[in-house]
């Protein structure tokens, strides 16, 4: 009995080592790496919104005040809003954090992301915080200043669609004599 006893102990030894290397471990998964985009020194260090991103920092904004507004809205039955309210809306809108966005590369492309914007790729790396929340909050301020909050809160009744053409598709819009972006997923909307 002992000698079965010690030649189990020996060979339980010799077999356990190196055999949980080979037998039971699943194979090593294979290993992508993705960069973050490179930024330009004005995407960096500039405080304001690199032209190149204006037109999806638009489409943000108009997101986000849609949003808000609609919210508001909600809370009153769906009614219009008086002056008074649809202006605090839309200066709470626009004073908001915006660190929900940053930009990132798609297709070899710097794009702005976030809520209400196309959504990224699999293998991405988005670059959020910095300077991309002081911008937005900026831009989104002289949009309504520009605009007006009467004006926008009536595009706004119209529809999304309005207020998007409103702020970024018209005549001295960002986006002007670009495609419209293709309206964000569902999810996206109702990620906030």
């Amino acid at each position: 009995m002992r000698a079965a006893l010690a030649a189990w102990l020996v060979l339980s030894l010799l077999g356990g080592t190196g055999a949980g290397d080979t037998c039971g471990d699943p194979p090593a998964a294979p290993s992508h790496s993705v960069a973050a985009p490179q930024l330009s020194p004005e995407e960096r260090l500039s405080p304001h919104m690199p032209e190149s991103l204006r037109c999806d920092a638009c489409h943000a904004i108009a997101f986000q005040i849609e949003e808000q507004l609609r919210k508001a809205e909600g809370k009153m039955g769906k009614k219009a809003l008086k002056e008074s309210d649809y202006i605090e809306v839309l200066e709470r809108s626009c004073s908001q954090d915006w660190e929900s966005y940053g930009v990132l590369e798609l297709d070899g492309e710097k794009r702005l992301s976030g809520p209400g914007l196309p959504g990224q790729q699999p293998l991405s790396v988005l670059v959020s915080g910095g300077p991309w929340p002081g911008r937005l909050s900026k831009l989104c301020h002289g949009y309504v200043g520009e605009q007006g909050e009467a004006q926008i809160y009536g595009a706004h009744r119209r529809g999304p669609a309005a207020l998007r053409h409103l702020l970024c598709h018209g005549d001295k819009g960002p986006c002007a004599g670009r495609k419209d972006r293709p309206e964000p997923r569902k999810e996206l909307q109702n990620e906030l």
